[in-house]
């Protein structure tokens, strides 16, 4: 089994609910979140103001400018069977890649064990 975690944008959770269910996977979690990519927003206006000596060249100085602002996204997490990962992570790029920055990212990880809390069984049978 594995675990498909992506992060989208926020406008995008209908239509990603939707691709999901249409493609059979109609079980997921998802939530809302903060953050934002490693290519911040404006990296020119912040090096911009740092040279000139408004602010510090240091995290706190960063922290401080509108460049690392945390942008709202979702997070959607899936578990599914090892041989379905590619047909959900398709679904998740044909509804959110528009080819800009910010899109998301997707994430597969392996699922070593599971188990039922409200029925002890365990394994895949889930």
């Amino acid at each position: 089994m594995r675990e498909i975690m992506c992060f989208i944008r926020a406008n995008k959770v209908n239509d990603t609910k939707r691709a999901l269910a249409e493609s059979g996977f109609p079980a997921f979690t998802c939530c809302r979140c903060l953050g934002r990519g490693k290519k911040s927003i404006g990296s020119n206006v912040l090096k911009t103001i740092i040279a000139t000596g408004e602010l510090p060249l240091n995290p706190t100085g960063e922290s401080l400018t509108e460049a690392t602002r945390l942008i709202a996204k979702r997070f959607f997490t899936l578990i599914i069977n090892d041989q379905d990962v590619d047909k959900a992570v398709q679904a998740i790029i044909s509804v959110n890649q528009t080819g800009n920055p910010g899109d998301g990212r997707i994430f597969v990880l392996p699922i070593l064990e599971t188990h039922s809390v409200r029925t002890g069984v365990g394994g895949e049978q889930l």
